[in-house]
């Protein structure tokens, strides 16, 4: 085989290949980072303070992680994040969704249950204030038979916690205000929580 190849060969086909390799690892990274990029955007749109990376005790005695707690004018919002391409099949009831994808299919549990559970555990510890929380999946998922309870998209999750009204919204913030610094003082000493702090909505 070596002697039907020109001398060349490898030298002159390796470069082109090495090329798409790092163009495809390239536009992967940054399909990544603009998918990091806009949930950072629109977190911070609606959180007037928020927090990543939290690990707060569970109500069984044990501990939970919240990737996204955000403070909003309607109390304090879960976000959970999604990141998958395809057609996504799941609802309220179903163990396990299934993705469809470029003739790949996989499954995954359903993470509503486990949304349940920081929602439950948040509320345990600010008992006064609203509790809500979100599964975000990005544009390149699509739910193609009826979206679950609480899943969202980007900019449907803009729409339905962000504020207008800033001279309301600072009234309801300074409400809110002792009971986030609650959740501060029970967060997990040993993996502290990353902080964001929105004071520009005033």
């Amino acid at each position: 085989m070596k002697d039907i190849l020109p001398a060349d060969f490898h030298n002159a086909y390796l470069l082109p290949l090495l090329l798409i390799v790092l163009l495809v690892t390239w536009l992967v990274i940054r399909a990544r980072k603009s998918h990091a990029v806009s949930l950072s955007q629109v977190l911070n749109t609606i959180a007037f303070e928020r927090i990543e990376d939290l690990v707060i005790p569970n109500a069984d005695e044990g501990e939970i992680h919240i990737d996204h707690l955000v403070l909003t004018t309607q109390g304090l919002l879960i976000v959970d994040v999604k990141d998958v391409s395809g057609a996504v099949f799941g609802s309220d009831k179903m163990q396990d969704w299934t993705v469809i994808s470029e003739g790949r299919r996989f499954t995954f549990a359903n993470p509503q249950p486990a949304l349940y559970d920081r929602i439950a555990a948040v509320r345990q510890i600010v008992r006064q204030v609203p509790v809500a929380g979100r599964i975000v999946f990005f544009d390149k998922a699509s739910f193609t038979k009826g979206v679950p309870g609480l899943v969202t998209t980007l900019d449907e999750l803009k729409d339905e916690f962000g504020e207008k009204d800033k001279a309301a919204a600072k009234v309801k913030i300074e409400a809110f205000m002792p009971h986030w610094e609650l959740i501060l003082t029970k967060a997990d000493s040993s993996a502290p929580a990353r902080t964001n702090r929105k004071t520009s909505h005033f």
